[in-house]
This record gives C-alpha cells, sequence and structure tokens, in this order.
C-alpha cells in the first residue's frame, strides 16, 4: 500500500469516525432499541460497540455473519480489521486478497479459472493467469484459493513479511513505540505480554473492532485498575481525536448522569419477570451475540432452573451463596467471558428498547473521574494467570466472589441513583487445584428513605414531646399523692422513670406502626409495585418500677367483728383470726392474676406463626404463600416485617384474650375482684391500700349483718335477707352499695397512721434481735398492742370519730378520671373518691396493668425471635421471663403482706 492510500485511508476513517462518535454521544449511556445481528439489512452491518445496526459503504453488503461488510465482487478492498472497508472498482481481474486489480494476460476482462487453478499474479505489471496452485503455498494443494498472508504485512511492507521490531501480536505496525506508557502489567501473564500492546495499536490505528473489544477486555482483567498499563492504553485510545468508531464505551463519561439516562415510566407488576439481556464477548473480543439472563446464567451456585430463575421476580429478595472448587469453575470458564448486562423493556409506542445496567466493580477498576460504574465484567478468569502458555494450567484464577443486582424503587422515576445497579467483587487464588471458591449472588430492593426518615422523625418528635408532658403529669400526681412538698431526689428519679417507661412507649408505638405498615404497604402491593422494605430496655424498666411500687405497698386489715359478749371480751377471749387468715391468703392468691393466659398466648402464637405459617409472610418477596413448597426458592426474611409480624400477632392474640375475658369469662365464669370485695363484706374485714404516702385504696368490708363468725345456716340466712333488701347495703355511705373507694389523705391522718407504724417496726425489730426463750414474749405484745392501735385508729377514722381528721366521700370528675390526677388536695379532710366499677384497687396488682406487661410480653418476644430467628426459643424464654417475674413478684409481695397484715408467712400458703 503506497503512502498516498494510508493517507486517504486515514481521512476516510477520521470522517466515518466523527460520524459515529456524534451518535454514540448522544445515545451514551440512555437506552436505545433491541436489534439483533440478523435484524439489519443487506446493507448494514451490527456494530459491537454501540449494539446497533450501522450502514455499509458503498458497493458493499453484510458479511455472513453480519458483524462487517465486504466488498461486491469486482472490488478491490482495504481490509485492516474495521467492519467497514474500503472497496474500489476493478476493470479487469482482482487479485487472490482483493488488494489489487489485475489484466488478465489470456484476454480482456476478468481471468476464469479452473478448479485446480489459481491465479499466478505478477504484480510488477499489475497482469495475472491461470496456472495450477503450487502444492508449497500454505494450504491445502488442489483447492482453487491459495492462502494469504496476514493483512497487515501487506499494509505496512507490502509483502508477507513483518521485522521483529515492527511484529506484535501477529500484527505488523509502522511504530510500536505509541504503545509505550507507564503502568504495570501482570508479570507472570503471557496473556498480556503477547495481545495488550498488539490490541492498543490495532485499535487505534487500524480500528480493529476486535482488537478494540480485546483492549476493553483486558482493563478489567488487570487487577492493579487504574494504576495499570491497560488502563492507561485504553484512556489514551479513547481520548484519540477523531474519536474511534469501534471502541466501546467502558466508563460512563464524565458528564453523564446515570439517573438522567435511566428510562422513566418504568414499572412492574407484582412477581413479573424482570426482563434482563446479555450481550457476551469472548476474552479475544469477538461478539458472541445476545442471551437472556435465566438460571445460571450469572450464578455460579448450582441449583434447581425454578429457584435460580426466583432471582429474577420482580419485588423478591434473593440471596444465594455456596463453596464451589475452583476447578469446577475453570471447567465451565476455561476463558473468560465479558458481560454487559441490560433491562430489556417496551417504551410507550411499543418498540423493544433495552438501557444498560452500570456495573460497580468493588474491588477493581474505577472510571478516570474517579466513579465506580462501568458496563462490562467477567465470571470466571483463568486466562490472566497462565504464564508461559495459553493452553497451560493457570498459576492463580479470578473469580467473581460476589454479584449484587440492586434495585432502586420506583423505577418509574428514578433519582440521585439509576433504577438498576450491578455490584460486582472479586477474589484471587493461588492454588486453584486445591482451592475452593466462596461465592454469592443476590438481588436487594431499596427505596429512597427520607420521608420515612422525616414521618419517624416528626412521629418520634411528637411523642416524645408528649411523653415529656405525661412524665411532668405523672410526677405531679405522685408528688401529691405522696405528700411531696419540694422537689428532691426521689422526685427526680420519679420522673426519669415515668419519662423512661413513657419513651419506651412511644418507641414500641412508632417501631410497630413501621413494621404494620410496610407489612400493608408491601405485602398489599397486587398491581404496580412502587415500594419495597427499608434497610427496649425502656419497657422494661417500666415493668420494673411497676413491680418496685407493687410490692412495697402498705395494706392494713380491719376487722370488724366484736366479741358476742362481754364475758369473753373480759376473759381475754377475742374473736376468729381465720378470717383474716382466709382474706390476707386471697388477696395473696390475686396479686399476680391476670386478664389473659401466658401459656395459651405462647401456644396460640406458635399456632399461628409456625404451625399454619404466617411466618413465611414476612419474607422479602411479595408473596402471600403460608406453606411453600419445598422446591420453591424461600427469600430471606425482612426483620421490620417480621418484627411487625409478630408483634401484630402477639397483640391481636393478646387483645383477643383481654376481651374474651372482659366480655365473657369475667361475667359468666369467675370474676375474682368483686368475688374478693364479697368475700371481705362476708368476713367483715376492711382492706385499707396505701400505695402511696398519702394516696391508696379503700374496700369496705363491714358486714351488714354485725357479725361474720357465725354458722354456715346463718351465712345462707344473711345471704337470703340481702337478696330480698331486707337489711341495709353494703356500702360505706347509707343506701349505697359501692365498697371499693380511691382515697387522698391528708397530712396529719398520714402522720398519725405514721406514729402506729413506727411502733409496729420498732416492735418488728425488737423480735428479729430477739434471741432467747423469753426474749420474744415483750416484742410480741408491743406488736399487738400496735396492731391494735392501727385497728382501732382506722375503724374509729372510718366511722367519723375523729372530727380533726375527717373525710369526705364524692365522685371524680370526668378529667381527673381520664389524666389519674387529683385537682383538689385533701387539706383538711381526707377525700374517699367513690369507685362504681369496683375495681380500682387492681391498680396495684397485675390486673390493671394488662397494657404494660403485654408491651413488654410482646417486645421480649419479638427482640428474642429476631436475634435467634426461632419462635420456639423466642417463645420458651418468653414463657421462663413470665415466670421468673411472676414467682419473684409473689414471694416479695407475700413477705410483704405479712409484714404489714401481722399474718405470719406460715399461714399464707
Amino acid at each position: 500500500m503506497t503512502p498516498a492510500s494510508l493517507r486517504s485511508w486515514a481521512l476516510f476513517w477520521a470522517f466515518c469516525s466523527t460520524f459515529s462518535h456524534s451518535s454514540l454521544a448522544q445515545n451514551g449511556g440512555a437506552s436505545f432499541p433491541f436489534v439483533l445481528p440478523s435484524q439489519c439489512g443487506p446493507n448494514r452491518f451490527y456494530n459491537t460497540a454501540s449494539l446497533q445496526c450501522s450502514t455499509c459503504g458503498s458497493n458493499q453488503s453484510r458479511s455472513l455473519s453480519g458483524l462487517q461488510c465486504v466488498c461486491h465482487s469486482g472490488f478491490t478492498v482495504i481490509d485492516l480489521g474495521s467492519p467497514r472497508v474500503q472497496c474500489s472498482v476493478c476493470n479487469g481481474t482482482t487479485s487472490l486478497d482483493q488488494r489489487r486489480c489485475l489484466q488478465c494476460l489470456h484476454g480482456r476482462g476478468n481471468c476464469v479459472c479452473g478448479p485446480d487453478q489459481t491465479l499466478a499474479e505478477n504484480l510488477n505489471d499489475l497482469t495475472a493467469s491461470c496456472v495450477t496452485c503450487p502444492s508449497t503455498l500454505v494450504g491445502k494443494p488442489g483447492t482453487a484459493s491459495c492462502v494469504l498472508c496476514q493483512e497487515t504485512f501487506y499494509a505496512v511492507s507490502g509483502t508477507c513479511t513483518c521485522p521483529d521490531e515492527l511484529l506484535l501480536g501477529g500484527l505488523c505496525f509502522n511504530d510500536t513505540r505509541t504503545a509505550a506508557v507507564q503502568g504495570s502489567v501482570p508479570p507472570a501473564s503471557i496473556w498480556f505480554r503477547l495481545y495488550l500492546d498488539s490490541s492498543f495499536l490495532a485499535c487505534s490505528i487500524y480500528n480493529n473492532a476486535t482488537a478494540c473489544q480485546l483492549l476493553t477486555n483486558m482493563v478489567l482483567l488487570d487487577p492493579a485498575g487504574e494504576n495499570s498499563k491497560a488502563f492507561n492504553l485504553y484512556n489514551r485510545a479513547s481520548s484519540q481525536s477523531p474519536p474511534l468508531q469501534f471502541l466501546p464505551q467502558l466508563f460512563y463519561s464524565e458528564s453523564l448522569s446515570l439517573e438522567q439516562t435511566a428510562p422513566t415510566g418504568l414499572t412492574f407488576l407484582s412477581n413479573s419477570q424482570i426482563n434482563l439481556k446479555v450481550v457476551k464477548f469472548d476474552a479475544r473480543g469477538s461478539f458472541l451475540g445476545w442471551e437472556d439472563v435465566l438460571g445460571g446464567t450469572l450464578q455460579l451456585c448450582p441449583d434447581t432452573q425454578q429457584r435460580l430463575d426466583a432471582a429474577y421476580l420482580f419485588g423478591t429478595t434473593y440471596l444465594q451463596s455456596c463453596s464451589i472448587a475452583v476447578m469446577e469453575l475453570l471447567s465451565r470458564y476455561p476463558e473468560p467471558v465479558f458481560y454487559q448486562l441490560f433491562l430489556k423493556y417496551r417504551d410507550r409506542q411499543g418498540v423493544d428498547m433495552v438501557w444498560p445496567i452500570p456495573v460497580q466493580h468493588l474491588n477493581q477498576v474505577s472510571s478516570p473521574d474517579g466513579s465506580m460504574a462501568v458496563r462490562r465484567f467477567f465470571l470466571v478468569d483463568g486466562l490472566t494467570g497462565r504464564d508461559r502458555s495459553v493452553t497451560q494450567q493457570p498459576l492463580s484464577v479470578r473469580y467473581l466472589s460476589r454479584l449484587l443486582l440492586r434495585v432502586n424503587v420506583p423505577t418509574s422515576s428514578p433519582a440521585a441513583t439509576p433504577p438498576f445497579q450491578l455490584l460486582v467483587e472479586y477474589n484471587t487464588v493461588n492454588d486453584p487445584a486445591n482451592a475452593v471458591a466462596q461465592v454469592s449472588f443476590a438481588v436487594t430492593y431499596s427505596m429512597s428513605e427520607e420521608d420515612m426518615r422525616r414521618g419517624t422523625a416528626i412521629s418520634l418528635g411528637v411523642l416524645g414531646v408528649l411523653s415529656l408532658l405525661l412524665a411532668m403529669l405523672e410526677t405531679s400526681s405522685w408528688s401529691q399523692r405522696a405528700g411531696q412538698q419540694y422537689i428532691s431526689l426521689t422526685v427526680i428519679v420519679k420522673f426519669l422513670a415515668f419519662l423512661i417507661g413513657n419513651l419506651a412507649s412511644a418507641f414500641f408505638l412508632v417501631s410497630f406502626g413501621t413494621g404494620v405498615y410496610w407489612l400493608i404497604a408491601f405485602k398489599g402491593q397486587r398491581s404496580t409495585v412502587n415500594m419495597v422494605l427499608p434497610s427496649s430496655g425502656g419497657t422494661a424498666l417500666q415493668v420494673i418500677h411497676m413491680l418496685i411500687v407493687q410490692v412495697s405497698i402498705s395494706i392494713f386489715l380491719i376487722d370488724w367483728e366484736k366479741p358476742r359478749n362481754a364475758a369473753n371480751a373480759s376473759a381475754g377471749l377475742g374473736v376468729s383470726a381465720w378470717r383474716i387468715f382466709f382474706v390476707a391468703n386471697e388477696w395473696n392468691e390475686i396479686q399476680t392474676a391476670r386478664k389473659l393466659n401466658p401459656l395459651l398466648q405462647l401456644l396460640t402464637v406458635l399456632l399461628i406463626l409456625q404451625v399454619i405459617g404466617v411466618e413465611n409472610i414476612a419474607s422479602r418477596d411479595l408473596n402471600l404463600v403460608l406453606q411453600p413448597e419445598g422446591a420453591r426458592y424461600s427469600a430471606p426474611t425482612s426483620p421490620i416485617l417480621r418484627f411487625g409480624l409478630n408483634a401484630s400477632v402477639w397483640l391481636a392474640v393478646g387483645l383477643a384474650q383481654v376481651l374474651l375475658y372482659l366480655v365473657i369469662y369475667e361475667r359468666f365464669v369467675e370474676d375474682k375482684f368483686r368475688q374478693f370485695v364479697d368475700l371481705c363484706s362476708l368476713s367483715n374485714v376492711s382492706v385499707f391500700i396505701l400505695a402511696h404516702r398519702c394516696y391508696g385504696y379503700y374496700i369496705h368490708g363491714r358486714s351488714v349483718h354485725g357479725h361474720a363468725d357465725v354458722s354456715i345456716e346463718a351465712v345462707r340466712a344473711n345471704l337470703r335477707r340481702e337478696e330480698a333488701n331486707l337489711c341495709a347495703l353494703r356500702g360505706l355511705e347509707p343506701n349505697s352499695d359501692i365498697q371499693t373507694f380511691e382515697i387522698a389523705l391528708t397530712d396529719r391522718v398520714r402522720q398519725q397512721l405514721d406514729r402506729i407504724m413506727l411502733s409496729l417496726a420498732e416492735a418488728s425489730g425488737a423480735r428479729g434481735r430477739s434471741t432467747g426463750a423469753e426474749g420474744p414474749q415483750e416484742p410480741q405484745e408491743q406488736t399487738t398492742k400496735a396492731y391494735h392501735a392501727m385497728k382501732y385508729f382506722l375503724s374509729s377514722f372510718l366511722e367519723h370519730a375523729h372530727k380533726d381528721m375527717d373525710y369526705i366521700v364524692k365522685d371524680k370528675l370526668l378529667l381527673e378520671r381520664i389524666m389519674k390526677y387529683e385537682f383538689q388536695r385533701p387539706v383538711e379532710r381526707t377525700i374517699f373518691y367513690r369507685d362504681p366499677d369496683g375495681v380500682s384497687f387492681t391498680n396495684v396488682l397485675y390486673f390493671s396493668n394488662e397494657l404494660t406487661l403485654l408491651l413488654f410480653d410482646t417486645l421480649l418476644f419479638c427482640i428474642i425471635d429476631l436475634g435467634s430467628q426461632n419462635l420456639v426459643l423466642a417463645a420458651v424464654l418468653t414463657y421462663a421471663v413470665q415466670q421468673v417475674l411472676d414467682c419473684l413478684r409473689y414471694y416479695i409481695s407475700r413477705r410483704n403482706v405479712s409484714e404489714k397484715t401481722l399474718v405470719d408467712q406460715r399461714f399464707l400458703i
């Protein structure tokens, strides 16, 4: 080839490259129509760089492969590896290599040779004649054609030989010095030594499409990334002017915004298949075609077709990992195959489009502008690690240890991140014969959490302020009930306890609401999918605070029974003590009674979640299958869905039990607490309870019949009289049947109680210090005197015997009942607030604190399950904690009742 022809050839390619680059720049990373090589017309070839059809030049047509153009018959061709060739008309006979036009010596026009002949060419005078093909030529003797030498040899030297200093990778170049750039090369890789420089030179000088693909692949194969020579050569090639037409865009350009190029209006139905396609290239840069991404295309771990395909069901979070021998990977991929991943969809005009999914190489190359988005990746590389021959066993193997397809929702309106992203991470082993690879494949879904975080922050802010105000109100109420006049350390501790408990309830409400919201919003998507899942010790403290208050109450039993005659009284024969023992035992029994059965609660929750299979709804997919098939892929569980589901089921079962107790069991089976009030009336014993220093509860148990220590016949007769309204009502007030009250004591009454209780404490201390056989007698007498003093004072106080320590009975205002706060302070007289429901005293028992206990059980069960992922273990541990708390509550309260009521623990059974 003459220098003049080379100059004209360069000008031609400059024009073509400029035109092609402008079209690529317009397309960039945006969607483009999906076209296969077979769909290109007869005068168009398939451009493997742009993946679109391009027009052949004049006098050219598509080759059989469809990947390049060929000259028509009668035209000479200049083919340096570019899909577009240069054709010139020939009025005579074209040479065997179609590089020259020759005149036939046997006549004018073309030489038509026989089947065993070939053209004998005289390139000096450009003539040709038909002769028998010599057997010494390279090729098969006796055929009608002879094997030609490499095209670049003719382009450089005009012969079939190339000087050694100009020969690289089997190609001949005018100058090889342009391949000298800074950067590292894998030292033990014959592949890089043979083809790195030649691929750059062939791509940049000859516009060889295969060489451009090969150069692009080498950038990915070199683990040095941006410090490698391949990276620098690619940058030099991509910065040439005019731009190279057939050099693929490996990196997203600095001005290319991924979200701007992503398709808008892209929607998916529930459990619809994501239509993904890959275009493949071999290690040498040859185009291998398009392929659907289905089971096993990108997954290195073996599995069934159904489970592999489940990865591409939209909305299904997928996770697969396994250990696989490196030699098995090499048998499947003896040479690396390079992939470009695309999303195929149909636009509004009904045209099939593909959108390139950006790839982030987490530990390999980075683009010139520092970003990590590229367009190509591979699965296994056993080629780079070969030192002496490309056919030997590799010394090292690189494999894709982690592949993550990340989907950002909603896909219809891309934001700062594109709707689809592929993250890949590689690992290298140096002993492939004995190495085992750990690989994983995952598909995750995410969405912008700004709105959710803003809503959560607002909710927590509002509930936090309300918790603070409620804690201040509760502290003020407690201070008033406890008779606290000033802010002390005890008041501060109480405030913190109330505040932490309220904040714990607020946090639970927000967490539970978030879990239920995502459970309904995510699992309820049956048409277009627009959302996916986002990526408490306070309640325990609240329960502990409640227990401390309940086990430290002051309780007194007032026996109204009088001796039947003066003789018994003077003889020291008092009334029977068994009624007091019986009431104390019954009080001890009802302290831990609840509206729900904990064992039934656990068994029902396990039945719903595990036996029925409701727990499977918490999977990270859009399925609502309770019992999935064994061969079907099971998506991993979402913690937020699992929490929302478990908490919902636990609370639903608990609230259902409470409702059944209040509506059915309490009315038609047994009402333990109102029965306790009736027992007090039958026993002629009142119960005086102080939960705080100046606040408590009173159960009026004074018998309307005068005596309770009577025969069974007399008891029955008394009950019949009550049924027939032949006696007074049981209430504290005349003509009233209200027996339970909330009481707010004055300081004067409380001081009197403290003086009596002080003597009781001194007697108890003296009794504890006594060791002799005769020692306990005097403290015991002192205790008995203190007991009678307390009994006398309380009974006389209730009978209005103390004018300076009197009381009034009134109803609580509606707002006082709601806020649990008394607006009127008892200054001159103690206030008894009527309790029409008859169960206000259960505030110092488990019964009226069911909500706090239910929330504690719910959080305990959910936290253990989230940590262990085992429902049975969570249920067993939750039940164990419940039983431990019940036992502590029972035995500590039993001791407290014994000390306060002076009933020996031996009689509390």
